[in-house]
């Protein structure tokens, strides 16, 4: 599956921000001033972010729910990275109540 893409330049034309729609996640990066592509590495979107660009209605959101659909948009916002941490401190402990 190719990459699905947004740019958006700045109204003058000095910058522009790149979205892509990669791997089921949104990743992110910004075109250089005076650079004729972008460069730089892509960053992904966190739950936050997306979230962010839902609540201001922004046109990357806009752009997201009719590639993505308003679904799958909207688990994107919602979803958490695992805490491993506390889930293993957790496993230990009931481990040591069923040993005792």
């Amino acid at each position: 599956m190719t990459d699905i893409r947004l740019r958006l330049e700045a109204p003058d034309g000095s910058s522009a921000k790149e979205y892509r729609i990669h791997d089921g996640m949104v990743q992110t990066r910004r075109q250089q001033p005076g650079s004729k592509y972008a460069e730089g590495s892509w960053q992904r979107l966190t739950p936050q972010q997306l979230s962010d660009h839902v609540k201001r209605s922004t046109p990357v959101s806009h752009w997201l729910q009719y590639r993505l659909g308003w679904r799958r948009l909207l688990r994107m916002c919602v979803a958490q990275e695992p805490d491993w941490t506390g889930t293993r401190a957790q496993a230990d402990q009931y481990s040591e109540l069923q040993a005792a």
